[in-house]
């Protein structure tokens, strides 16, 4: 029987400027695009996690009193 992998979840939430929040998302797509693999920290430690070629992506768009835009990829 294979070792159970524990679940890492990490969520991070920080206000800043539009710019910026493009700049991150420029950096994960350029990652997407150039590698089969992601890297992140927990706990002062690097995880890695395989992304397959082909995922499911989702974008969700809320308008209210608050706008939200919320994407997610899974596969």
């Amino acid at each position: 029987m294979g070792k159970r992998m524990d679940l890492f979840e990490q969520e991070h939430e920080q206000r800043m400027s539009r710019e910026a929040a493009a700049a991150k998302l420029r950096a994960l797509a350029d990652a997407l695009s150039q590698h089969n693999s992601l890297e992140f920290e927990r706990n002062g430690k690097q995880i890695t996690i395989s992304v397959a070629d082909e995922v499911d992506f989702s974008l969700e768009i809320e308008v209210g009193e608050k706008n939200e835009l919320e994407i997610e990829l899974k596969w």
